[in-house]
């Protein structure tokens, strides 16, 4: 057991110390570009918005590959034991999340407001370069996590599942080391950083709008208090209901135990908020606005539930006994469906809290959706700990008993994860619609023209940029997936006594193939997510790059909802018949939903994921760059007249 977690952690360090080599090369280019056409100090506040999501992602996934063995190990000591080693080793993500974005932006923002020249209000414009250096690394992180993961479940099920016939997990197969250690990339140092910048992206665009729209001084500082209070309150609801995650000894539903911290976080923020708003703020506008976002993440997590579990699972499963090609149809068609409720709830959302408190009131509704990120988190990484436990009690030949433990706090965070991912998706939309607004400001915009032929060919170029980026991530799975394959059937082949488990298998190769494809595939992904704006700004105009960023959020918000949920059907689909149901493991109906399961693993964890920091990256770069984009902008219209 100590052998295979010390080189899960070894693979999972290796990988995250090689990406964030190839990050800072980037960072270092933005850094100048920021420094020369923007300001020294906004350039500065990048590359410490960037380096606490780095430091995020270092410290969450030691923990992780640590947890793994551990977790395990507790199993033969009963469900309770179990959950008590992976939750809290999940909450070590989840509450560094949110301890060090509050921490480290409020420091700066201090910081910055106490320089020559600035004071509070002016020193709201630099920190917008912090939430650009978290969404930087964080689409980085999600991109590279998410193929690396992706490319290895998928080599690793389709050639042992699907051609072999070997159990998941096996040590038998080549990609599983591979598989166990893109758990940790995808799912923990990649949604860290992906909720990560969610969270200081909604705190950073309500104190900008609150400098820029609320009437008075006063009202501008205690608008931005109130961001940071309400933020705070957040962190400390999540901590108290990291104790209401327990199960009985005996056993027990860990997915009650992981909802019943979820609800009692929302609960307890909910009271929070409304003393802050009541006894700080004066006025409980602000409150309805945080609640309207609370329970909009809460609804659009508890939607993703409904169609990737339970009753719509089944059916989809049932599918599979005319083959994948009815398997995919229908869960394609799930998905769709699926985006109806969240969207109409993110729609009541705005215009209450708009009602409520203007343009604020919808900063202030992104930062209460994200007010339980912490908990959200801890859910969230606590899903590869278990997977991990399970994957090394099948290569450790533990008792069966262990790996029924295991799959059973496996199954549950798979149900969870697909909660974190709506609340990351419903934050991505209120968090990119409040950056928008800020943008407009920046821009000098008082309205957007919908009859302003700039503006409708800026919606279209928008509407498309999601698709390119779902493409292209998509893809880079596709090629990184090839060469595992390859790679996989070579091993069965050449090693002689390795199907008959009388060989070892060669991993590291497995690790290496997936590590270099993963880090070769996410750079252009991420480099188009800044360079997409800033080309059309500077070449189109403010009002055209205002209408992109209206297209795209318009396109992506769907797509990212219906990715998600596609892909977590397919999985609990071909879960579901794993666990006996329609004949079980090794009939046709089986591997009809593995291939579906394949099919929706690019979807879940890695377009749907990176396309909700792609929309805010977008947004931010457009806020940030925004003086220099109109200088340059007049500078090229000049030159052309």
């Amino acid at each position: 057991m100590r052998e295979l977690s010390g080189a899960i952690h070894e693979g999972a360090m290796a990988f995250l110390k090689r990406e964030y080599s190839v990050v800072l090369v980037f960072l270092a280019i933005v850094f100048v570009i920021l420094a020369i056409g923007v300001s020294p100090y906004t350039a500065v506040a990048f590359v410490l918005g960037a380096g606490a999501s780095i430091s995020a992602g270092f410290v969450g996934m030691q923990i992780s590959t640590r947890a793994n063995a551990r977790t395990a190990q507790a199993a033969t000591k009963g469900f309770n034991n179990a959950l008590r080693v992976a939750f809290p080793g999940g909450a070590v993500m989840g509450m560094y999340v949110v301890g060090i974005g509050l921490f480290a932006l409020s420091l700066v923002y201090y910081v910055f407001s106490r320089l020559p020249g600035m004071d509070m209000f002016a020193a709201t414009d630099l920190i917008a370069g912090f939430s650009m250096g978290a969404s930087f690394v964080a689409l980085f992180a999600r991109v590279g996590g998410g193929i690396y993961t992706k490319a290895a479940d998928v080599g690793a099920d389709l050639v042992g599942k699907v051609e072999k016939g070997i159990p998941e997990d096996d040590p038998r197969n080549p990609a599983v080391i591979a598989d166990l250690v893109g758990d940790n990339v995808g799912d923990v140092a990649g949604m860290g950083a992906d909720l990560y910048e969610s969270y200081v992206g909604s705190i950073v665009s309500a104190m900008v709008i609150a400098v820029a729209t609320l009437p008075t001084p006063e009202a501008k500082l205690k608008g931005i208090i109130f961001s940071l209070g309400l933020a705070a309150v957040g962190i400390v609801a999540s901590i108290i209901a990291t104790f209401f995650v327990r199960m009985g000894e005996t056993g027990g539903d860990p997915g009650a135990a992981l909802r019943r911290g979820t609800f009692a976080s929302a609960v307890l923020v909910v009271i929070g908020t409304f003393l802050l708003s009541r006894f700080y703020y004066g006025e409980l506008s602000v409150f309805w606005a945080a609640l309207l976002g609370l329970v909009s993440g809460i609804v659009i997590g508890q939607v993703a539930e409904i169609y990737t579990s339970g009753k719509s699972v089944a059916e989809l499963a049932k599918t599979c006994l005319t083959g994948p090609a009815t398997n995919i149809i229908s869960g394609f068609a799930l998905s769709m469906r699926s985006t109806v409720f969240p969207l109409v709830f993110v729609a009541i959302a705005i215009l209450v809290a708009f009602k409520a408190a203007g343009f604020y009131g919808i900063a202030v509704a992104a930062i209460g959706m994200l007010s339980i990120a912490g908990m959200t988190v801890s859910v969230d990484a606590y899903g590869p700990i278990s997977d991990n436990a399970g994957g090394i009690a099948e290569m450790a030949h533990m008792p069966a008993e262990v790996r029924k433990i295991t799959d059973s706090l496996d199954a549950a965070g798979n149900t969870t994860a697909a909660i974190a991912k709506g609340f990351a998706i419903g934050s991505a939309a209120l968090t990119a619609l409040a950056l928008f607004f800020a943008y407009i400001q920046a821009a000098n915009l008082s309205v957007m023209d919908l009859l302003n032929a700039k503006v409708v060919a800026g919606i279209f170029i928008g509407a498309m940029v999601p698709y390119i980026f779902a493409a292209g991530a998509m893809e880079a799975v596709g090629r990184t997936a090839f060469k595992v394959v390859e790679e996989v059937r070579r091993q069965f082949k050449e090693i002689p006594g390795l199907m008959e488990g009388k060989a070892r298998a060669d991993y590291a190769r497995c690790v290496d193939i997936t590590t270099a494809g993963a880090l070769r595939e996410m750079v252009v992904p991420g480099l188009l997510a800044v360079a997409i704006p800033l080309a059309v700004g500077i070449i189109l105009g403010v009002d055209t790059l205002g209408g992109l960023l209206a297209g795209a959020l318009a396109t992506g918000v769907p797509m990212a909802i219906q990715l998600a949920n596609a892909g977590g059907a397919w999985d609990n689909a071909k879960k579901h018949i794993e666990a006996g149901n329609l004949g079980g493991k090794g009939t046709p109906v089986h591997a009809a939903a593995v291939i579906g399961d394949t099919v929706g693993d690019p979807f879940k964890d890695t377009a749907a994921p990176a396309m909700n920091i792609l929309l805010k990256l977008m947004t931010v770069v457009a806020l940030v760059f925004a003086p220099l984009i109109i200088k340059l902008n007049a500078l090229l219209m000049g030159l052309f007249s």
